[in-house]
């Protein structure tokens, strides 16, 4: 695909949501989400090696460039569900294909057994689902986000004298990254202040949820969501991060397909770029994946 890209905003009833677009429309329709912390930059190293499409990757709300949330409370990945589909109103997508990364995954999964007929293709790129809860465990979630919540407020926000440094900090992240892909994310999820750089990025997403699902409850999206679904993981991400994995995969649709390659979380964004774009066009092509 061509990698001119395009730079998007939608309002949202006040609420500006940033894009990157590539392609043109009449294309088939893929709408790309990141994982937690990241941005629409997450997607940029697959853009050369993906077949003709119609993509539009979001800067989820509170993350790249796009707006904060009002108010005070916590990020709830249902939250993000009814601005995906306004963004697709806006674009004037009847139906789409979904493409998410980790936390953008998930949401996507939520998206597509909310709104099934309007899902055509879900691509999971390590993402499996959100961490689960039993209903015992509510109110103590709630009051570990109110204290993580109130914490933040107390919390100096990190300033870097140049982009290098914050690039270098980005590396050492939660899931290490190689230089291009720090790069890539944080050059797009910097603001420049007085002294230097700091994250564009709300806060309150370090804070736990307010409410986390249960079982039965991601169970029931699964069982509603009607679309082909595809899973990348790396064989250093959730395979070997979380050794439940295999058992949360018998909760989804008999048909998912599922491939491995080799590299970590972020495997869309590093050397296996082309490996995982080449499966996806196998996928969004209507064939298997692996």
């Amino acid at each position: 695909m061509n990698p001119v890209k395009r730079e998007r905003r939608f309002e949202l009833n006040g609420l500006t949501i940033a894009a990157q677009e590539w392609g043109s429309p009449g294309a088939p329709a893929v709408m790309a989400l990141h994982g937690w912390l990241d941005n629409s930059a997450s997607f940029e190293r697959l853009v050369p090696f993906l077949n003709h499409i119609h993509l539009v990757a979001l800067d989820l709300a509170g993350h790249g460039q796009s707006d904060h949330r009002p108010g005070v409370g916590p990020y709830n990945i249902w939250e993000d569900v009814p601005e995906i589909f306004e963004v697709a109103n806006q674009l004037g997508w009847p139906s789409f294909t979904l493409m998410g990364h980790s936390r953008g995954g998930i949401i996507g999964m939520l998206a597509a057994g909310t709104f099934p007929a309007r899902i055509e293709r879900l691509v999971l790129i390590e993402a499996l689902w959100p961490e689960v809860h039993i209903s015992e465990q509510a109110p103590g979630q709630l009051r570990r986000s109110i204290e993580g919540l109130d914490a933040l407020q107390h919390k100096r926000v990190p300033v870097y004298q140049d982009l290098a440094l914050a690039i270098r900090a980005r590396e050492r992240g939660m899931f290490p990254l190689g230089h291009e892909a720090a790069r890539l994310l944080t050059e797009r999820g910097v603001r420049s202040i007085e002294g230097g750089y700091t994250w564009s990025t709300d806060q309150r997403l370090l804070a736990p949820s307010a409410v986390k699902l249960t079982e039965p409850v991601i169970t029931a999206f699964l069982k509603e969501a009607s679309a082909p679904m595809a899973m990348i993981l790396g064989k250093e991400g959730i395979p070997s991060l979380f050794g439940h994995y295999r058992d949360a995969l018998q909760c989804f649709p008999a048909g998912l397909q599922t491939l491995q390659l080799p590299g970590g979380h972020h495997l869309h964004l590093e050397s296996q770029a082309e490996c995982v774009a080449n499966a996806i066009n196998r996928f969004l092509a209507y064939d298997v994946i692996c």
